[in-house]
């Protein structure tokens, strides 16, 4: 198989320290740096935040401001 089998992968559910379980997360945008996008993934239950992720611009393809 040539190619990538995937350009992008969302968690959809995470390891919460605090509730000791594996739960549904929510992710959102935290910060646009020169390097790509930072999301946070946080707990759907407690709030907690369980993990990140940055999406470089490689991964996203160009980025058009209008």
């Amino acid at each position: 198989m040539k190619g990538e089998s995937y350009r992008d992968f969302d968690a959809t559910e995470l390891y919460c320290p605090l509730c000791k379980r594996a739960v549904g997360v929510r992710k959102r945008l935290l910060l646009i740096l020169p390097q790509g996008e930072k999301y946070d993934y946080t707990c759907a239950f407690c709030g907690t935040s369980v993990g990140d992720k940055l999406v470089t611009m490689k991964d996203k393809g160009p980025v058009v401001l209008r």
